[in-house]
């Protein structure tokens, strides 16, 4: 058994892409953490920024012996709808990692450029690394804001911008005035994307009705969030139609399966969107209130703002980020390390989970606040 590793490992390295040698894969929640351990019904999950609840949407089972349609057009149309979009300006995808992938591989050649705003959403880049495109990083300014003079010096050498708004750690939205500049130096040359994974939670911070004026304008959306699907693997891209039919040759020809696409259809429901909006409202209401005890504890040197269903707390310096990970998870409560993310050293990023969930976060921080004293 050993031998035969070892050679199936040398003909790796022998037939690898060299890009790919060094490449570290992106940690995501379930690469840290598996959900298959013997003690994991008893784990308070709040590292992904999952929405605790489960929306009530099945599938018929005559669904699985058939390939799906390529684009559903009940799901198509529900979107459309949901977005204020024509239905010629959705394509759906596995998820909206998915649709980061294909605008990479669409419209980036080998060798050629995006740009990044760290601290952000890791898959850009390694999206655009595994397709040997290289990512030029521009920092967001200290108010985790964009600097936009700095974007637009290196636009002329981009492909594509990726700017997340309501930002992935951060929790903020970015300045739509800032974004619109960036919009305008792009014309023409560049796309930019404005990655919306958790704009249900601040809804009047959209950008879609730009995509109007700006046909570089591309928008991400996802029902992993609000719509608490995330293990169906269902986002959405919205852009000018002409981008969106780029985006089909690349595709896979079966990408959303049949009972995903039904029981997506069926959170976008009437009923579906009232009960989202529900929960939006329940949790935005519980992310304010962690935000003001968060205040309160010494050891917290800056709890941000957060228009998300997360908060990012940076902590003091006699408190280590790595040893309050590891008092969560003795307790059986997975929380994201977010360290080392640029800007961020020493930070935690919290979940907003049920009610109960966020009193076993809140009486594990009220421990370490007493052992201040």
């Amino acid at each position: 058994m050993t031998d035969n590793l070892n050679k199936t490992s040398t003909l790796v390295d022998k037939l690898i892409r060299p890009e790919l040698k060094e490449l570290k894969p992106y940690e995501s929640a379930r690469r840290l953490f598996s959900m298959s351990g013997s003690d994991d019904t008893n784990t308070v999950w709040l590292n992904a920024n999952e929405n605790p609840y489960s929306p009530n949407v099945s599938a018929d089972p005559s669904l699985y012996n058939r390939y799906p349609d390529f684009q559903p057009e009940p799901l198509i149309n529900a979107y459309s709808q949901y977005a204020a979009v024509k239905p010629e300006q959705v394509l759906a995808t596995r998820g909206a990692d998915e649709g980061i992938e294909l605008l990479i591989r669409t419209f980036c050649s080998p060798g050629q450029n995006i740009i990044i705003c760290p601290p952000t959403y890791g898959m850009y880049a390694i999206s655009a690394e595994t397709a040997n495109v290289n990512v030029t990083k521009v920092p967001l300014l200290p108010s985790f804001q964009l600097d936009v003079n700095s974007i637009l010096n290196q636009v002329d050498n981009a492909q594509i911008v990726f700017i997340c708004s309501p930002n992935n750690p951060t929790g903020d939205v970015i300045n739509r005035n800032d974004l619109v500049s960036v919009l305008e130096a792009t014309k023409g040359h560049a796309i930019v994307v404005a990655d919306e994974a958790y704009i249900e939670f601040s809804t009047e911070d959209t950008v879609t009705e730009l995509m109007n004026s700006y046909p570089n304008l591309v928008v991400l959306r996802t029902l992993s969030k609000a719509f608490a699907l995330a293990g169906l693997r269902c986002g959405f891209t919205l852009a000018s139609e002409a981008i969106i039919n780029a985006m089909k040759k690349v595709i896979a020809p079966y990408p959303i399966p049949a009972p995903v696409a039904q029981m997506a259809t069926q959170a976008l429901s009437e009923e579906g969107l009232l009960w989202m909006r529900r929960c939006v409202n329940e949790l935005n209401n519980r992310r304010d209130a962690f935000i003001e005890k968060a205040k309160t504890w010494r050891f917290a040197n800056e709890v941000y703002p957060s228009k998300t269903n997360f908060v990012l707390m940076k902590l003091s310096e006699t408190l280590d980020a790595n040893k309050v990970m590891t008092l969560f998870t003795e307790q059986q409560i997975l929380l994201r390390n977010q360290s080392k993310q640029l800007m961020l050293n020493n930070t935690i990023r919290v979940t907003i989970g049920s009610e109960e969930e966020m009193a076993a976060v809140e009486n594990v921080f009220n421990l370490i606040e007493q052992k201040l004293d």
